[in-house]
């Protein structure tokens, strides 16, 4: 019994997840308009952090950590959120908020081979013909938009949030032992501090090199830009990385990643109703195809993981090695 209500709870926090994520995209496009991508990451994980310090600065919960831990966590900081989050808001400059909701559904099938050479996992025929199926969903959604309506940069920011799900499948593999030995909000203070550490120091270099520092707080006075901050700061930043690995550290990260796919038609609505984003029938199409296939994909039965696999990859070895 105590077994099926902590797996509940563990869907239960996916779904959340997944619903914030897809939301996430419209605020991201929000404030990247206001403001250049690096500096809204800076402002980002500076609200983030502080968020996630408030309950260790007083004494709440206490921070069981050392150098060994910091280091050991450090990898999973790089997948997300630095790269995951900084490619996520550079591609939505070019591209939009729909399109990156659909890529997004691309992470359980980066999710799959990775988990394969770490993990030592088999995909069976069903899931290689699902992945197939989700991948011709990408390409038919792409090919219908005409590559003659393709500019330069609209390439490029898909690419870049190609890679931004590439990262969040790696997390998701990666985060998987880590989380048998911290607590979600132990790693989400070592990672969250990674993020606002790095990008803070990127955006005031680069403002200080250029002598305007003072466009680096410029965008505070618009209440607009600081409510999406907000979201993305707390609830899509802390709140979604804390349910997250609260999920992944009682479900498989190939069940974890299908979540995602909830996020890509939250994302595509939100698009389309609040930002008046283009929605065709190829988009509809292409994400049922994408969701099919995922979902064939990751519910497939998959063999047994050995306690050794998890311990291998917890070390930072290949299992086997």
């Amino acid at each position: 019994m105590k077994s099926r209500n902590s797996n509940t709870s563990a869907y239960v926090a996916a779904i959340l997840y997944a619903s914030i994520i897809g939301f996430s995209f419209l605020f991201v496009k929000m404030t990247v308009t206001k403001s250049n991508p690096l500096d809204v990451l800076a402002h980002r994980f500076a609200i983030g952090w502080i968020a996630v310090a408030i309950p260790f600065i007083f004494g709440w919960v206490r921070l069981r950590f050392n150098w060994s831990d910091v280091r050991r966590l450090l990898p999973l900081g790089l997948l997300s959120p630095v790269l995951f989050f900084a490619l996520q808001a550079f591609g939505l400059m070019s591209a939009s908020s729909s399109e990156a909701g659909i890529i997004l559904a691309m992470v359980p099938l980066f999710t799959a081979p990775i988990a394969a050479f770490f993990l030592k996992e088999r995909t069976n025929v069903v899931q290689k013909l699902s992945i197939l199926l989700s991948v011709a969903g990408v390409i038919f959604i792409f090919a219908m938009k005409g590559g003659a309506g393709w500019s330069g940069g609209n390439v490029v920011g898909l690419i870049l949030l190609v890679l931004s799900a590439l990262s969040m499948a790696g997390f998701s593999v990666l985060a998987r032992p880590l989380t048998r030995k911290y607590t979600p909000l132990e790693i989400s203070f070592v990672t969250m501090a990674m993020g606002f550490i790095l990008f803070a120091a990127a955006a005031l270099i680069k403002h200080g090199t250029a002598g305007s520092l003072n466009l680096f707080f410029q965008p505070f006075v618009d209440s607009k830009y600081l409510l999406a901050l907000l979201y993305l700061g707390i609830v899509s930043t802390v709140i979604s990385n804390l349910l997250s690995t609260y999920a992944l550290a009682r479900l498989e990260a190939s069940k974890v990643s299908v979540f995602n796919n909830l996020s890509t038609l939250i994302s595509i609505i939100a698009g389309a109703l609040i930002l008046h984003e283009e929605l065709t029938v190829a988009h509809i199409i292409g994400t049922v195809m994408i969701i099919i296939g995922v979902l064939g994909t990751n519910f497939g039965k998959l063999p047994w993981r050995s306690r050794s696999d998890v311990a291998s990859l917890s070390a930072g070895k290949s299992p086997g090695a």
